[in-house]
């Protein structure tokens, strides 16, 4: 089969090559996916560049990235039911902890990361759902329902903030969402009831106007770290904070106290390591989302196998408008 690989860290047109190995056999409790599409995230291209905190060399000799994706169940394993053959699946974590991920013909894996994909779901949707579509879904919902309250959203034109919008306005909730300036009417496009400028000045005078004083009940936060003295000030007493990143600070400083006096709660997410039930939650929120037309990932760029390193350097680039997919088949 073809696939992407690395071996050594760097560049991505340095270090991402197209080769040919064998294509792999379902385990006892796997199956094997023919791929039709892989979604390439910025944690793949990080890792491919060796941006990971005190990680100096890849985990193994030779890496096929990506950890999104969606293709066919052709084959199956020891201890898993021959009807899933033919079935339309969708991938999580195709490679976290495991050398060969979803950039490739095939992938091989536990049959739960193989997650039916409704009838009505197009294969390219379907590779949005793993990263970007559980982490919207758990960040927002991982604390029940969300409607009549107010929700937060930094980030709102990312590929996560933009469905954690969607997700939120479809669920009944007041939504406030941040982004840049030439992103605004994308995002209140989504649903966000207010759109602010992450870069005003006045940015939590304008967040508590619009709340009435009364604060955000749950906050969705893609930079934590630039934005912990801000949710101090923004957040209801009693309030959550959703955290799923802080790559441009990741040795924040909290206010204590301003937590402290609030009881604000800090629940940090990493989807990769989400257990079986708050899986399965967002599983079922991001289909039935889907199901209801509340929820339409946007995809920004689609990239054939072979321009893989094209890809890898599109998702990392600023202003990108949503999921950046190569086309496998």
């Amino acid at each position: 089969m073809r696939a992407i690989s690395y071996s050594a860290f760097g560049k991505a047109s340095d270090v991402l090559e197209l080769i040919e190995i064998d294509t792999p056999s379902p385990g006892p409790g796997e199956v094997l996916v023919r791929l039709h599409v892989s979604g390439v995230n910025p944690s793949d291209a990080k890792a491919r560049a060796g941006a990971r905190p005190g990680v100096t060399k890849p985990a193994f000799d030779r890496i096929i990235p990506h950890s999104d994706g969606a293709g066919v169940i052709e084959a199956v394993g020891e201890g898993i039911a021959r009807a899933r053959i033919g079935e339309r699946v969708w991938i999580w974590n195709g490679q976290w902890q495991r050398s060969h991920g979803t950039a490739a013909e095939y992938i091989a894996l536990p049959e739960p990361q193989a997650v039916p994909l409704p009838e009505d779901v197009s294969m390219e949707i379907g590779a949005t759902l793993g990263i970007p579509g559980l982490t919207a879904a758990h960040t927002v919902f991982g604390g029940g329902d969300v409607a009549g309250q107010t929700l937060l959203i930094s980030g709102g034109a990312g590929a996560v903030g933009h469905n954690a919008v969607q997700l939120a306005h479809g669920a009944a909730a007041r939504v406030i969402a941040t982004c840049s300036g030439g992103a605004m009417a994308r995002v209140k496009a989504a649903g966000a009831d207010h759109v602010f400028d992450y870069a005003d000045p006045d940015l939590a005078a304008r967040i508590l106007e619009v709340t009435g004083g009364a604060g955000v009940d749950r906050a969705i936060e893609v930079e934590f770290g630039e934005n912990a003295a801000l949710l101090g000030e923004v957040m209801a007493p009693n309030a959550t904070i959703a955290a799923y990143g802080s790559g441009r600070n990741m040795t924040p400083v909290l206010p204590f106290g301003a937590y402290l006096f609030k009881a604000i709660t800090l629940d940090i997410t990493l989807i990769y390591i989400l257990d079986g039930p708050a899986r399965q939650a967002a599983i079922t929120r991001l289909h039935g989302a889907l199901a209801n037309g509340s929820l339409t990932p946007a995809i920004h760029a689609r990239y054939p196998l072979s321009d893989c390193a094209a890809a890898h350097d599109a998702v990392m680039t600023p202003g990108r408008a949503g999921a950046v997919l190569l086309d496998i088949a």
